[in-house]
């Protein structure tokens, strides 16, 4: 699937223009890890654009979101890799690839710096940097549903310290912070 229609899927199942913004940012900061880690970045775009597909038609049964998505994927002929990752995000399958587990761990991340970039007067990626991001993570009342051990998961399951993979996360944002609206 090109990234056209995945964008016309992800817009015509998701509504919510912040959720939307978020399948953006994880797309991008995959995308910049697939470069990083020698990876297949097409593949790695389409499932950050596509993982919380079906937030919306799940909402009442949280229970079922990843599921709901990888049935859609499937009738779309996505590949099983990218169709895994998203069970495996929501917990639903075990992390095995490197998607997996990097998709696991961009889900929060991009929470906690969208929520870093807001508390800025500017409220602009470009108002913050990687420190800026790591001393937000240190204090657990700030954005508390960004899941901090997830986030450091970094270091064991990609192999990259909490520092490289926070600035990858900061400069992948900015690099598409008007899509973002940040």
């Amino acid at each position: 699937m090109d990234r056209d229609t995945a964008l016309k899927l992800l817009k015509t199942h998701v509504n919510n223009k912040n959720l939307r913004k978020h399948c953006l940012a994880c797309e991008a900061v995959l995308a910049a890890l697939a470069q990083r880690l020698g990876e297949d970045e097409h593949t790695w775009r389409l499932a950050g654009l596509l993982h919380d597909l079906d937030y919306d038609e799940t909402a009442d049964s949280p229970d079922t979101h990843g599921h709901v998505a990888a049935r859609m994927l499937k009738e779309k002929g996505i590949d099983s890799g990218i169709v895994h990752a998203v069970l495996a995000h929501a917990d639903k399958a075990p992390r095995e690839s490197p998607l997996d587990k990097a998709l696991w761990i961009v889900d929060p991340l991009t929470g906690l710096i969208v929520a870093a970039a807001l508390i800025r007067p500017e409220k602009k990626l470009s108002a913050i940097d990687t420190q800026f991001v790591l001393n937000r993570m240190k204090e657990k009342s700030f954005a508390r549903g960004a899941n901090r051990e997830q986030i450091r998961a970094c270091e064991d399951e990609l192999g990259l310290s909490l520092q490289e993979f926070v600035e990858t996360g900061v400069k992948a944002m900015q690099g598409i912070s008007e899509d973002l609206g940040l």
